[in-house]
């Protein structure tokens, strides 16, 4: 049946599903019973390979045939799971089920019983979820946020020589540039994206309590960590935790989601600044031909996208938050609710990538009102102040910065015309006043 977005519950299957559809390879109920199945497969193919007497009559050509199996699973292979588990009323026993089918009817009939030899149920999972999260990165993730930090470099080169007044606390400050206040985002999402990349996965794989019981007592000559260690590593491409209980630690998920918190937050960041920006009209925004911005107020053109972002980024963080305090806390060797958490990491997984890819569309509608910056800059003529008492005490002046605190706090308009007039009275040099008038807003932005 295909999903009606219009009775969707969830806004991410439903009003923006066509923007996260990509995730539904790595987080959706299929996508989570395709990883099950990989795991058993490469599983019952390491235990092939350690080697095993009892399957020595496994040949290529069938674990050609098991792998072809893993990677061509459908939506009817995963329907057939889903039978299967109202029976179980178990989620991966049933998988367990399907391959036993499967193996059936590929001549592998005499090897059913190796799979899922000697695990738990959280041994599966737990190598799913944590190959899911990284293929999410690899395939959606990076590539977007590559676009993002692309985008904003773009920006930054374009508007490198756009000299801006800055705020701080909300008030006038010594100018800037645009370029610049843009790599300030570029740098802070690189470097958070560094740390993000940085963070191991690791796997759980180690029988019921983590302990081999089941391995060790059925072939006590293997040494069954090394195959772990091995297995994870080679076969999954993951670190292997190597003292568990019946589950994951799930500290290094934590540290995974809270390494793309602070990238989402920095995107809020971003999302408000152009906010404020767009709000002093230091930029307009492209108009797109029948769109309106109110339902009654025709002359509006609203920032919507980037509160779009803004709004997601909150929903993802809170959820990415839960995650993360929850998922590390266990009681004793196993419970049930990281089952339940981990279902859902997907979701905000998907807000951020909605959030993602509203603020990237909000960019791409900025144009530059420099009429509007130069016009701010030329109003704000106090923020020269902080030069001309630098340069004072420079030539050891006594009490510059008093007395331009007396030019600029006392609630009259600072002029072009009055700051000149400042100069004039002051017992310095004909060249030193020069040098002094020539600073203006507009040329003084600092280096970057």
């Amino acid at each position: 049946m295909i999903l009606n977005t219009l009775t969707a519950i969830s806004p991410v299957d439903g009003r923006y599903r066509n923007k996260v559809e990509k995730l539904e390879e790595f987080f959706s109920e299929f996508a989570l019973i395709r990883y099950r199945v990989k795991i058993e497969v490469e599983y019952f193919l390491a235990l092939c390979h350690l080697p095993l007497p009892q399957l020595s009559g496994v040949t290529a050509e069938q674990a050609e045939v098991l792998r072809a199996l893993a990677g061509s699973f459908s939506m009817e292979d995963a329907q057939r799971v889903k039978e299967i588990e109202k029976v179980t009323n178990h989620d991966v026993k049933a998988v367990e089920y399907f391959l036993k089918e499967k193996f059936d009817t590929t001549g592998l009939s005499a090897y059913k019983e190796f799979i899922h030899f000697g695990l738990t149920s959280q041994d599966v999972n737990n190598t799913a979820l944590p190959l899911s999260i990284q293929d999410a990165l690899k395939e959606v993730y990076y590539p977007e946020m590559d676009k993002l930090t692309g985008k904003l470099k773009e920006l930054a080169a374009e508007w490198n020589e756009i000299p801006m007044l800055a705020f701080t606390h909300g008030q006038p400050a010594s100018p800037t540039r645009l370029g610049k206040e843009i790599l300030v985002f570029v740098e802070r999402l690189e470097v958070q994206l560094d740390q993000l990349r940085s963070v191991t996965l690791y796997g759980k794989f180690g029988g019921a309590t983590g302990n081999f019981n089941a391995h060790q007592v059925a072939f006590p000559q293997v040494d069954w960590q090394s195959f772990a260690d091995q297995f994870l590593k080679e076969w999954l491409g993951l670190a292997r935790s190597r003292y568990t209980t019946q589950i994951a630690h799930y500290d290094d998920h934590s540290a995974l989601f809270d390494a793309l918190k602070r990238i989402n937050t920095i995107l809020l960041d971003l999302d408000r600044d152009i906010w404020l920006y767009i709000s002093k009209s230091y930029f307009r925004q492209k108009i797109k031909k029948g769109e309106v911005g109110s339902s009654t107020m025709p002359h509006k053109v609203n920032p919507i996208d980037f509160e779009n972002s803004e709004g997601n980024v909150g929903i993802a963080n809170a959820a990415f938050d839960h995650l993360s305090s929850k998922l590390p806390v266990s009681r004793l060797q196993r419970e049930l609710t990281d089952s339940t958490v981990t279902r859902y990491v997907g979701v905000p997984f998907a807000h951020t990538l909605i959030a993602i890819d509203s603020t990237l569309r909000g960019l791409n509608k900025l144009l530059l009102n420099r009429e509007a910056i130069d016009a701010d800059l030329d109003n704000n003529q106090a923020v020269v102040a902080e030069a001309i008492q630098t340069i004072l005490r420079r030539e050891g002046y006594p009490n510059p910065y008093e007395a331009l605190k007396e030019l600029t706090r006392n609630n009259q308009p600072v002029t072009q015309e009055s700051i000149s007039a400042f100069i004039d009275q002051l017992k310095v040099s004909e060249e030193l006043k020069a040098e002094l008038k020539a600073i203006t807003p507009r040329n003084y932005t600092g280096i970057f």
